[in-house]
């Protein structure tokens, strides 16, 4: 049986009806312990610890790029090599999240964030002491996988704390953390290069990961309804004697469940034609993202003659682009979301977080061939950057609206289905760039970067589609998690 479409819990996803004659045990309306009724202070601490884990692994992922001349030099390898860290690194941040996501659906959010993120820290270490290209791309892909907690879980970590309508605004702002990261790396990188040497960048890295690792040991609560009720049923069965049950739980053998969860991910990118689809157009928006990235010391160090911490300056275009949108655009998300859910007399659809996603859709192609052709003809540096503040903007508008629509359709096995789309996302993103180099060098910036425009163009009518089409697909393709 299909469940109500138009209910936030249940719009593609089939839940059998059980009979059971033990107590139930369920949060009170007022009840404390449901990480929905906390206080502000306290969701905004638990944002604010995993938004900080969110920014910090994509922040590793490109603060060495500034420094890869220096690394190859220091290693006696060729700079592709060193891109190699960064592919595999970026890689792994994405394959992490098919198996963390889930985990934490098992397991709970806070267990996974301290162990993943502990042992992300530690890793800097030997990435730091690396004696050859080998260990340093071994270690870089390793971390990888364990930083990839805050992107896997973070999504549902904040859809178990915040009702739909005020969910948008909250997560615009832990999203500019995951974007920002890659943007803020190269200019603090940069300056480390430069005044340090490279090996200071993982150095400084262990610091701050290990800062905010012992902030979640202290702070971090957990916010997984499930794990939170079973905690109590524990306690009443202890206490009381006799066998109780809580909402949602799962009588199935712990290794079945398990296995289900693991599944999850990829039952829900490759039977969902939307997820698959929006993931495949954020794959193409992440691998564009990094294949500029990785090619801005080109660009603007040999293309206009700027030294490594002018390079890190121009990642400031995008990291601009970025807040314009979370101060100004996401937050009408928000207020878009409940004004069509009133006209609807009060039902809600994810469709309706998609509107605002169609200016994103319509600026991310003409930045793209706005930077390609001023960065062909060595235009004055600011109508260039201005253009990389219109890509960031269109970013955070595509990412922000499709992140929400993937809570609202799958809320309770938000994380998994948020993981779904960062692992496509990833592995795209992370690949790409490896033959970014070859397509400039053959095709030069202008036609380079333009297929990059291309291809968004082809996926841009995307959002708007699947805001008319949208339910239907998602009666249609509705399944079992």
């Amino acid at each position: 049986m299909v469940g109500n479409i138009d209910n936030e819990n249940t719009p593609l996803i089939r839940q059998p009806d059980d009979e059971d004659d033990r107590p139930l045990i369920e949060f009170s309306g007022d009840d404390r312990e449901n990480p929905r009724k906390w206080t502000k202070l306290r969701k905004f601490v638990n944002v604010g610890i995993i938004a900080l884990m969110a920014l910090l692994s994509p922040l590793a992922s490109s603060m060495f790029t500034p420094g890869i001349m220096q690394i190859a030099q220091d290693l006696g390898a060729t700079p592709n090599e060193v891109v190699g860290a960064t592919t595999g690194f970026v890689v792994f941040l994405g394959i992490g999240p098919l198996i963390l996501a889930p985990l934490s659906e098992t397991f709970g959010r806070r267990k996974l964030y301290l162990v993943c993120f502990s042992l992300f820290s530690l890793l800097q270490i030997p990435t730091a002491l690396s004696p050859n290209v080998a260990t340093l791309i071994a270690m870089r892909t390793i971390s990888g996988f364990f930083g990839s907690v805050g992107i896997a879980n973070g999504g549902g970590t904040i859809s178990d704390m915040f009702n739909p309508e005020e969910r948008a605004g909250i997560f615009g702002w832990y999203l500019l953390g995951l974007l920002l990261g890659p943007t803020l790396g190269p200019l603090f990188g940069g300056l480390i290069v430069q005044h340090l040497g490279w090996r200071w960048v993982f150095w400084i890295l262990t610091i701050v990961c290990c800062f905010n690792t012992i902030l979640g040991f202290f702070f971090l609560k957990e916010s997984y309804a499930p794990v939170i009720l079973e905690s109590r049923k524990n306690d009443y069965e202890k206490r009381k004697g006799g066998k109780f049950r809580y909402t949602g739980q799962d009588d199935r053998p712990f290794q079945t469940r398990l296995a289900s969860s693991m599944m999850r991910p990829l039952k829900i990118l490759f039977t969902q034609p939307i997820v698959f689809t929006m993931a495949t157009y954020q794959a193409i928006l992440f691998g564009t993202t990094y294949s500029l990235y990785t090619n801005f010391q080109d660009i603007w160090g040999e293309g206009y003659g700027y030294n490594t911490t002018n390079v890190g300056l121009m990642y400031l275009g995008p990291g601009l682009g970025f807040f314009l949108a979370v101060w100004f655009i996401v937050p009408r998300i928000d207020s878009i979301y409940k004004t069509l859910t009133e006209r609807n007399n009060g039902q809600a659809k994810p469709e309706y977080r998609l509107p605002l996603a169609n200016i994103g859709a319509v600026i991310i192609p003409i930045s793209l061939f706005w930077f390609a052709w001023t960065v062909q003809y060595h235009v004055h540096w600011f109508p260039t950057i201005l253009s990389l503040v219109f890509f960031g903007l269109g970013q955070i508008t595509i990412f922000n609206t499709m992140q929400n629509y993937y809570i609202d359709s799958f809320s309770k096995y938000a994380a998994s289905a948020i993981a779904a789309g960062a692992t496509f996302r990833s592995i795209i993103g992370g690949v790409i760039p490896l033959f970014a180099p070859s397509l400039f060098d053959t095709l030069g910036y202008g036609w380079g970067i333009s297929v990059f425009a291309f291809l968004s163009l082809v996926l841009a009518p995307s959002p708007l589609l699947f805001y008319y089409y949208g339910e239907r697909l998602r009666v249609n393709f509705a399944i079992d998690l």
